[in-house]
């Protein structure tokens, strides 16, 4: 059974829920803050009236949903001021581009409207709307204006979107607004005390002292997580093969060329309470590697005698100090699944995320990946998105995991 962590106890949220499909998200992201014990009230828009009712918004928030300006109860109380004020912040998903651009321009014709330019709170946006939309001229100058004054943003997302068609609008999962709430109110975030331990990029295993075997590996993937990992709070250590990335904010980096010493910079890193290799280790290794260049003189090419690299995964899933969870990553080019899962078997890690790095796909190096996390339960399919919007999905899901029962 997932146990919550209660890391908003005695906090105030006012939801404001805009008209967008999305909405039907903030459902349950009513839940997942109640459950943190953080007291939510709601508005609704008239257009969010469309998506959710109020008497399902109403059970799961356990009070009343304000929707009218002018109720005559309400504002005999000065029911507008009140709710923009008697909170620690307001929060609003799905935020649409008809909001957002009512709140740019200071404008009040409804209640939504008016607490959002009533309220002296922090303020956070979760966006959702067509790609088109958020690529608007219009609303990046909207949300620019909002960013300068201090309002917060967690999204929007890649992915499928309602209409059917593709690209960066899609709110943000409730579990992902709920940290950034966590992290707006300064209360523990999900992955707190825990210890990540991260690999990443290729490894050189050197021929001469010129030439190297390696892969295509961009290590863009391996370093997102490591990000979202220490984003949610956790003390996070990447073990990168040489990349021409920077380091992620906020985590300790051990370069490392080969895999014997992605190997030792790793068990020296134990205890760990999780540890990802989205690295793409080298399989073997020369046998000998000559400390002269190889030259060419016109013979036949030298022969290249190789050696079996040590198995990473395999060694931290089997360890004596084994993190509580062991992910590992599949790149593959043919039978995705079939291989990832006896992959899994075989190394006895706990998930591998499998990948398609096929000619065309443009996954090794590129800012995209689409994977399907495999565990005891069997295979979820994700959607192709960036590497960050695939970090931090993983990132919340190892936080759920890890904040389970014992």
């Amino acid at each position: 059974m997932t146990v919550p962590p209660r890391s908003l106890v005695g906090k105030r949220i006012l939801l404001v829920i805009a008209g967008g499909i999305a909405a039907y998200k903030s459902l349950d992201l009513i839940r997942r803050l109640r459950e943190r014990g953080a007291e939510v009230r709601v508005v609704l828009t008239q257009a969010a009236k469309e998506f959710v009712t109020p008497l399902s918004v109403s059970t799961l928030s356990r009070g009343r949903v304000f929707v009218d300006l002018f109720d005559l109860t309400d504002e005999h109380e000065i029911g507008h001021i009140r709710l923009a004020r008697d909170c620690d912040l307001v929060v609003v998903a799905p935020a649409t581009a008809d909001l957002i651009a009512k709140m740019a321009h200071g404008l009040a014709g409804d209640l939504a409207a008016t607490v959002l330019l009533a309220t002296d709170k922090p303020i956070l946006l979760a966006p959702a709307m067509n790609h088109v939309m958020w690529a608007h001229p219009a609303t990046r100058a909207n949300m620019a204006t909002l960013a300068a004054r201090g309002v917060g943003q967690v999204g929007p997302e890649s992915g499928e979107l309602a209409e059917g068609e593709s690209g960066a609008g899609r709110m943000s999962e409730p579990l992902a607004i709920v940290a950034a709430v966590e992290a707006q109110l300064g209360a523990a975030a999900p992955l707190a005390g825990k210890r990540a331990l991260v690999t990443s990029g290729p490894t050189h295993e050197a021929i001469d002292p010129v030439r190297y075997i390696a892969n295509r590996s961009s290590g863009k993937q391996g370093h997102a997580i490591a990000a979202a990992l220490a984003a949610l709070g956790a003390d996070t250590i990447l073990v990168s093969g040489p990349t021409r990335l920077p380091d992620p904010p906020g985590v300790a980096v051990r370069a490392v060329e080969t895999a014997r010493e992605m190997l030792a910079a790793c068990l020296a890193e134990l205890p760990a309470d999780v540890a990802v290799c989205a690295a793409a280790v080298a399989d073997w290794r020369p046998a000998t590697a000559g400390e002269a260049k190889l030259k060419k003189d016109g013979g036949a090419p030298p022969a290249l005698a190789l050696a079996e690299n040590p198995d990473i995964l395999a060694t931290l899933a089997r360890h004596a100090h084994r993190p509580r969870l062991v992910i590992g990553f599949a790149a593959e080019t043919d039978d995705l699944i079939a291989h990832a899962r006896a992959k899994r078997d075989r190394k006895g890690c706990d998930w591998i995320l499998a990948n398609d790095v096929s000619t065309g796909t443009g996954v090794f190096g590129g800012d995209e990946n689409s994977v399907h996390l495999i565990d005891a339960a069997g295979v979820e399919s994700w959607e192709r998105q960036s590497k960050d919007d695939i970090a931090r999905r993983l990132a919340r899901r190892i936080a759920l995991r890890l904040n389970e029962a014992a």
